[in-house]
Parts: structure tokens; C-alpha cells; sequence
């Protein structure tokens, strides 16, 4: 079973935003709730954007990020590998992609997210309306302790989902 729908989050420049990014579904059922008043006592949820995203097979700048949220039977561990495109032995391969995660210097605390290589972009959600921002991620050698090689300064990371029965 799974559901669709529209990848939300925190916007990227509020320093009290929620780190995970949502998979919000397209039927949203309401509670209590007021259309009159705006309250700014409370936490928000914004619409995603793909940004400087070249590293996919489209290019999927400013589109809005579509989501799904899958059961499986199968499988008893899932687990995502950065900076691989395979699997290790015993393990299934789900996806593969680039290791996404937001921009070093904005405000908001992100999470490190694998998004598909196939990844497409939301149908007619093409407009820069920032919000929760999903950047490639890229490995640095310079400032840190990474070891360099087997990484490579500034080369964009890959990644796997895998899974185990």
C-alpha cells in the first residue's frame, strides 16, 4: 500500500524550524481550525523545492518535490547508504540517487534525505517560492577531517537505499 503526496517543511531561513521534511498527503483531513486568524505562536509547513539540481537526469530547479509512502511485507530493514550506488552483499537495492540535504548556510536545520536519480518534478509546481530546500550534497576535504581520498573535494554525493529481509 502506499500513499502520494507533496514533500513539506520547515522554510529554510527560520531558526526554529523542524528539522525532517513531511510527506503530506493530497486528501488532508481537518480538525478544529479557523480561516479568520493567522497565529504566529505556532510552527509552520511550507511547500519543498528542488534547487540547483543538476546533478539529475532532468532539471529540476525551483519544481516542487512530490512524495510516496510505501508498506512493505518484505523487507525488515531499510536502511540509507550515503556516497554509494550499490548495495553491500545481502542486501536489496531499492533506489539509488544523490544524497540531498539543505544549504550549509541557511538557518533551518535540515536532515540528510536520498532522493531517486529518476526523480521528477511535481506537475505545475514550477515557481521559486523557496520553503523547505532540498540541495545536492557534496564532500569537502579542505576544513575537516574526511578522508581524502577515497573523497574528492567538491564532487556531489550518491547514495542507496537498501533493504533486508
Amino acid at each position: 500500500m502506499c500513499f502520494k503526496g507533496y514533500v513539506g517543511g520547515s522554510f529554510y531561513h527560520h531558526t526554529g524550524a523542524a528539522v525532517e521534511p513531511l510527506c503530506l498527503p493530497k486528501d488532508p483531513e481537518w480538525g478544529r481550525y479557523s480561516d479568520r486568524t493567522v497565529d504566529n505562536a505556532r510552527g509552520f509547513v511550507y511547500g519543498a523545492e528542488y534547487e540547483h539540481t543538476g546533478v539529475f537526469r532532468l532539471n529540476l530547479h525551483n519544481n516542487d518535490v512530490p512524495c510516496a509512502v510505501c508498506e512493505t511485507h518484505d523487507h525488515e530493514s531499510v536502511v540509507i547508504i550515503p556516497a554509494r550506488k550499490s548495495c553491500y552483499a545481502g542486501w536489496k537495492k531499492e533506489y539509488s540517487g544523490y544524497l540531498m540535504s539543505g544549504k550549509f548556510d541557511h538557518r533551518a536545520a535540515t536532515t540528510y534525505s536520498c532522493l531517486d536519480e529518476k526523480s521528477q518534478p511535481l506537475h505545475g509546481g514550477f515557481e521559486n517560492k523557496d520553503g523547505y530546500l532540498f540541495y545536492p550534497v557534496e564532500s569537502r576535504c579542505k576544513h575537516g577531517s574526511l578522508r581524502c581520498p577515497p573523497y574528492y573535494q567538491g564532487r556531489e554525493l550518491t547514495c542507496v537505499v537498501c533493504s533486508k529481509d
